[in-house]
C-alpha cells in the first residue's frame, strides 16, 4: 500500500477551476444574459506623462443613446444596446448579441482636469482624452530609506 500525502490547496485549486470555468464567457448558458444582465463595454487604459487615454467598446450604439459623466478620479458610463427582433415562424435564430441597459464605472489611476476632457466617437469606438491635473504631471514621490 503506497501512501499519498493530503494536500488540502489541491481540491481549492479545483473548485477554484470549476468556479471559472462557469464564469467563462463562451460556457454561460443565454438564459443567464436574459435575467436582464448584460455585458459592460471594454476598456482599454493608457497613460501618459500629460493625460490618461480611454478607449471603449460601444458596437452597435448611438452617440445618444450613451450617458458619460466623467469626475477628477472615475469615469461613469450607462447606455442601453436596444434589440430589433423579429419573429419567425419556420426557422431558428441564434444570438450571441447581448441586449439591454449597462453601466460601468472606471477608476482613474490619477487625477484628471475633467473640464477638459475630449471625446470621439467613430465606428463603435469611444476615445477619451483626459488630461492630468497639474500636480500630477511630473509627480515625484520621495522615499526615505531607512
Amino acid at each position: 500500500m503506497t501512501l499519498i500525502r493530503w494536500n488540502p490547496w489541491q481540491e481549492f485549486n479545483a473548485i477554484q477551476r470549476q468556479f471559472n470555468r462557469f464564469f467563462d464567457e463562451d460556457t454561460l448558458p443565454t438564459a443567464f444574459f436574459d435575467t436582464g444582465l448584460s455585458r459592460v463595454p471594454s476598456a482599454e487604459l493608457k497613460e501618459t506623462e500629460d493625460a490618461i487615454h480611454l478607449k471603449l467598446e460601444l458596437p452597435g450604439i448611438e452617440a445618444k443613446d450613451v450617458d458619460l459623466q466623467v469626475t477628477e478620479s472615475a469615469v461613469y458610463l450607462s447606455g442601453e444596446r436596444k434589440s430589433e427582433t423579429k419573429s419567425e415562424e419556420k426557422g431558428v435564430i441564434k444570438s450571441e448579441f447581448h441586449y439591454g441597459k449597462f453601466q460601468r464605472v472606471i477608476p482613474l489611476p490619477a487625477r484628471i482636469q475633467n473640464t477638459n476632457v475630449t471625446a470621439d466617437y467613430k465606428d463603435g469606438i469611444l476615445n477619451l482624452t483626459l488630461p492630468k491635473a497639474e500636480e500630477e504631471k511630473n509627480k515625484v514621490v520621495k522615499v526615505n530609506l531607512a
